[in-house]
């Protein structure tokens, strides 16, 4: 995960210190913890993954949308347990192919947005401006990024990717 990234998911946003870092990690552990969150146990993955990459940074990220924590929480409960859908969380992006079509508002009301050229519909950062207008294909998304498949109560399918 990209210190850009990272800072988003723990909500950061203009000098960052190590001590800010872990201050931001332990305030999500508290917010997005698996007791008090449906999709606690992916979102402890990626505020634990966000931490690592910003734990010895030393440096500035340009002001951006610090709510994305929260708003990436938002979408992953809305979709976490629905059957016949499989998640998947690249770097700060959620991916969510399947059985789409009987969600598809569901989708468009969680702020998800289809990508025809992958035949998948994504969530990402308001604020994100694409510079590859979506060239790169899954497996290269994948690969840049990494890759992680929550696991649910309903979705026995889902598994890690890597």
């Amino acid at each position: 995960m990209t210190p850009y990234d990272a800072a988003k998911v723990l909500g950061l946003s203009g000098e960052i210190t190590p001590e800010l870092a872990k201050k931001a990690h332990r305030q999500a552990c508290k917010k997005y913890h698996p007791d008090i969150n449906p999709a606690g146990e992916e979102m402890m993955k990626l505020v634990n993954e966000a931490y690592e990459a910003l734990k010895d940074y030393q440096g500035d990220v340009k002001e951006q949308q610090t709510e994305y924590g929260e708003a990436l929480n938002e979408a992953l409960n809305a979709v976490f347990n629905v059957p016949g859908l499989v998640i998947e969380v690249c770097g700060a992006w959620v991916w969510v192919t399947g059985d789409t079509k009987p969600h598809r508002e569901r989708l468009k009301e969680a702020g998800y947005k289809w990508a025809s050229k992958k035949k998948s519909w994504y969530f990402r950062p308001a604020d994100y401006r694409s510079r590859g207008r979506g060239n790169s294909s899954m497996d290269e998304i994948r690969a840049k990024y990494g890759s992680t498949r929550p696991g649910g109560f309903g979705n026995s399918r889902l598994e890690a990717h890597g």
